[in-house]
């Protein structure tokens, strides 16, 4: 039988989602990579590829350094119009806990604001995401945003 994490656990894990969410929503994009740790994956992944068992992801990062060269693009070399972004998180189910850490899965909603327009959904899909404790609280080994539509509108320019 697998352990299950305590309430406490539960409590961390749910305030981690809301936590991630409000930082990514804040447009402090140094404070993203922080949730990872040193050699975690970042994947954005279309749901096809995704069923299919097919490695193509719209954005693939392997460590916290490459998540960190990404703030960087975000912050002085891409050019873009600019954007709000609103995350709408689900409450976590847990899959599997284990040495590995916490196996778990949230559904998600974006929602982008452009300056001159109203509000729309952007991207909706899951994460799906091994979480470990560390000496500083819980951070994410890996998060794969399965996203559900075949189509992206323009570009992905800020993290999911």
């Amino acid at each position: 039988m697998q352990p299950s994490p305590s309430p406490q656990d539960y409590w961390e894990l749910v305030q981690l989602h809301a936590q991630y969410a409000a930082a990514v929503d804040s447009g402090n994009w140094d404070l993203w990579p922080e949730f990872f740790t040193d050699d975690a994956v970042y994947k954005l992944q279309p749901r096809e590829n995704f069923d299919r068992g097919l490695p193509l992801a719209t954005l693939s990062f392997e460590s916290k350094a490459m998540l960190r060269d990404r703030v960087f693009g975000i912050k002085e070399t891409l050019f873009h119009d600019p954007y709000y972004q609103r995350h709408v998180v689900g409450a976590p189910i847990i899959h599997r806990v284990d040495e590995h850490g916490i196996a778990c899965e949230a559904h998600y909603a974006v929602f982008r604001t452009k300056l001159d327009g109203p509000s729309t959904v952007f991207n909706v899909g899951r994460y799906l995401d091994t979480v470990v404790r560390t000496p500083q609280g819980l951070k994410l080994a890996q998060r794969v945003c399965v996203f559900d539509s075949e189509m992206v509108p323009n570009s992905i320019i800020y993290p999911i």
